[in-house]
């Protein structure tokens, strides 16, 4: 087995060794044990190469999200997201990675016709990128399908709470679970989710008491975004961490504000240009 290294001369990835093992979906499992987790998951998002390779040695996991859709591709939500893009952008991440555990979402439509037509898709993008695991969004009603993969030998990821694919349905990105009904639902989904086989759980969205009451009544580790700090785990789409966006969501904590460094240096860099200091010696060849 191999990972993937930039060749900076050639500008291309090459093979190299792996240096170690990478994490499995029973080991992420088994870092909840009677209830807690003493050292939280830590997962990010991934859809290239080279982030991959920067974000691997520092997470858990890393999860190539249909978020994609927004992040790169500039669409108005994850709806429009295709296996195609899932698969391209999933194999990037593994190649880029050696330690992290890749899971790859599964896009709107590809699951929730039955769990025949969700095997099928989980096998293409397992095959197709090599990825460990794939995500899926929905509580009680997607139970029935998670326990098909599982049984199958496809590792799950569940997803309850806010479900962006579902955005049409839930009217919109608030927080949910601020109704007794709704918050009820919530923790359903989610012991349903846990009961069906998910090595992990991503709890979208949700007020943080009801993200407490999750992470305490499933076995499954929770990994929050916009949860709860009590959670086994937490997630974030790495381009809001580190900045790239004008507007984050409030649950987003920057960590960095890589779009203005971005941009002064693509300022400084035309300035150069235009004033005729660069290139100079230094990047150009000459007779020796």
């Amino acid at each position: 087995m191999s990972t993937f290294t930039i060749d900076t001369s050639t500008s291309r990835a090459t093979p190299s060794p792996v240096p170690g093992k990478r994490m499995t979906a029973p080991a992420i499992r088994a870092r909840k044990a009677e209830g807690t987790t003493e050292q939280p998951i830590v997962m990010l998002t991934a859809y290239t190469m080279r982030m991959a390779q920067l974000l691997d040695p520092h997470c858990d996991m890393l999860l190539v999200g249909d978020s994609l859709g927004q992040v790169i591709y500039g669409l108005p939500s994850t709806i429009p997201v295709t296996m195609e893009m899932m698969c391209a952008h999933g194999a990037a991440v593994v190649r880029g990675s050696w330690h992290a555990l890749v899971a790859v979402d599964m896009p709107f439509g590809s699951y929730e016709q039955s769990p025949q037509q969700a095997f099928e898709s989980a096998a293409r993008i397992m095959k197709e990128t090599g990825c460990a695991a794939v995500k899926l969004e929905g509580g009680e009603v997607m139970a029935p399908t998670i326990e098909f993969l599982t049984h199958r030998g496809i590792p799950v990821i569940g997803h309850v709470g806010l479900t962006p694919q579902a955005v049409n349905t839930l009217g919109g990105y608030g927080a949910r679970g601020r109704e007794k009904r709704e918050a009820e639902k919530i923790l359903g989904d989610a012991k349903a989710v846990d009961a069906a086989g998910a090595f992990c759980i991503v709890v979208e969205g949700v007020l943080e008491g009801v993200a407490n009451d999750i992470t305490a009544a499933v076995s499954a580790p929770v990994i929050g975004i916009g949860a709860s700090a009590d959670c086994d785990g937490q997630v974030l789409v790495t381009d809001d961490m580190l900045g790239m966006f004008e507007r984050t969501p409030r649950f987003v904590k920057r960590y960095d504000d890589l779009a203005s460094r971005i941009g002064e240096a693509a300022a400084t860099y035309a300035e150069e240009v235009r004033a005729r200091r660069f290139p100079t010696a230094d990047q150009t060849y000459r007779p020796k």
